[in-house]
């Protein structure tokens, strides 16, 4: 199982609906507060190409984007074989 960085803000409602379905997945993740940990925003900036918003999200080293993304991901089948992919690992 690839592992899985949230970066995320304590009330954000898109956050908690990625890390449920995250949850509902059964997919243990890394989340990353970015208002308490300092200099985390800056890093997730860095990471995402410039992208500001929350949540941001990372599958191993692929960038997933946010909640819409990852949803959208699922929907189309996609995210299932994302985690479990060892390649990039």
């Amino acid at each position: 199982m690839q592992p899985v960085t949230i970066y995320t803000t304590a009330w954000c409602p898109y956050c908690s609906a990625a890390k449920s379905l995250l949850k509902q997945k059964g997919v243990s993740f890394q989340e990353i507060d970015v208002e308490r940990i300092q200099g985390a925003r800056a890093t997730m900036v860095g990471k995402s190409g410039g992208r500001t918003s929350v949540p941001q999200i990372f599958v191993g080293a692929t960038h997933v984007g946010g909640c819409d993304d990852l949803y959208a991901l699922d929907r189309a089948g996609k995210l299932d074989p994302l985690l479990k992919d060892t390649a990039d690992a």
